[in-house]
């Protein structure tokens, strides 16, 4: 049986995975945790707080192998026990030279952070992405073999930030592809502005957090407002400041169901986070430090929850393929799979021969 190794990072990531995994019962399926054989990044990893903020540290590996070992997933840290015939990468960032030999498909979990002038120093210096800072090159680097995007607005976007664009499928991104189900929920509250936060101080960036409390106060204009704290926050710091800043009422919830909390609110302000796009697919008034327009052009597809579903008929697909990784056309996959042929691939209807 061949094996699929997919690597995970933060929850948001690691659950997508599983729900990709979860469509390939015919494979042997394992995952990893982001992981690189860098040796200098490792000493920086192991000897320094500065990755403490990122998937790579230590925390984020307890948390996603907790809700592996929960969902009884097959774990394979650093991809020491077992050679595999396909890796699925939430990031291309950082991706191990021994790795690269393997068929290699890259999903998109989420927004990338800002494209910045240090982002593009770092780009025309082929300098490792992990320099940034942040996530502002991921998805560029043109590494995989196969990438898949969340609405055609970030394919041109990756397209044009160095990733060839043959290379581009658009297959939908879980978790972001069905928000309408989120309009029934049992969350208590409704018709309040919601804030949703980020981890930026946490992760090594300048955020004046109290200048963007006492905004959020100003557009709420008297309405309730509720804040949802980044899960990687300092909850004591960010609800230290809130208190100080907001109305005696205001809500702050460090856990909870965040796309439920976008459903019940009348306006949402975010910073740099993708469940803007919840905002955006629900048709609520949204407010982000990236433009709006462009994110309207960004926002992945809604397709009532099948990208999982795609992305797994791609990873068959591609697994199957008999010649070298030049030869799969991704883009005629593409047109087979908007046919409707990767249902009748599922129920067995149909036999491709690769």
């Amino acid at each position: 049986m061949k094996k699929i190794l997919f690597i995970t990072g933060s929850i948001n990531q690691t659950t997508q995975m599983h729900q990709i995994a979860n469509e390939l019962p015919d494979f042997d399926c394992w995952f990893s945790q982001l992981f690189t054989d860098n040796k200098s990044l490792n000493y920086i990893l192991n000897k320094t707080p500065l990755f403490n903020g990122t998937v790579l540290s230590r925390k984020f590996r307890l948390k996603s192998e907790r809700y592996l070992n929960q969902h009884g997933l097959q774990i394979d840290f650093q991809a020491k026990k077992n050679q595999y015939d396909l890796v699925v990468y939430c990031t291309d960032m950082i991706i191990p030279h021994r790795m690269r030999q393997c068929k290699t498909i890259w999903v998109q979990e989420g927004m990338v952070d800002r494209y910045t002038t240090w982002s593009k120093i770092v780009k025309a210096l082929g300098l490792p992405s992990t320099l940034c800072g942040n996530t502002s090159l991921n998805g560029a680097s043109d590494i995989c073999d196969i990438y898949c995007a969340a609405s055609d607005g970030y394919k041109q976007y990756f397209a044009n930030k160095g990733t060839h664009p043959d290379k581009i499928i658009v297959t939908g991104m879980p978790n972001y592809d069905n928000q309408q189900q989120h309009l029934n929920n049992d969350f208590p509250h409704r018709n309040y502005v919601m804030v949703a936060t980020t981890d930026m101080r946490e992760t090594f960036r300048v955020e004046n957090r109290a200048a963007f409390i006492k905004k959020a106060v100003k557009i709420a204009n008297g309405r309730q407002l509720l804040f949802k704290l980044h899960p990687n926050e300092n909850f004591t710091r960010a609800e230290k400041e809130i208190r100080k800043y907001t109305p005696a009422q205001t809500l702050i919830y460090k856990q909870g169901n965040t796309a439920h909390m976008i459903a019940n609110c009348c306006e949402l302000i975010t910073q740099y986070s993708t469940v803007v796009y919840t905002g955006i697919a629900l048709g609520k008034k949204v407010h982000s430090w990236f433009n709006i327009n462009e994110l309207m052009q960004l926002a992945p597809i809604q397709n009532q929850g099948v990208s999982a579903n795609t992305i797994a008929t791609l990873c068959r697909r591609y697994l199957n393929h008999k010649g070298g990784k030049n030869s799969f056309d991704v883009q005629n996959v593409l047109q087979k799979l908007m046919i409707g042929e990767s249902e009748l691939e599922q129920s067995g209807e149909l036999i491709v021969n690769w």
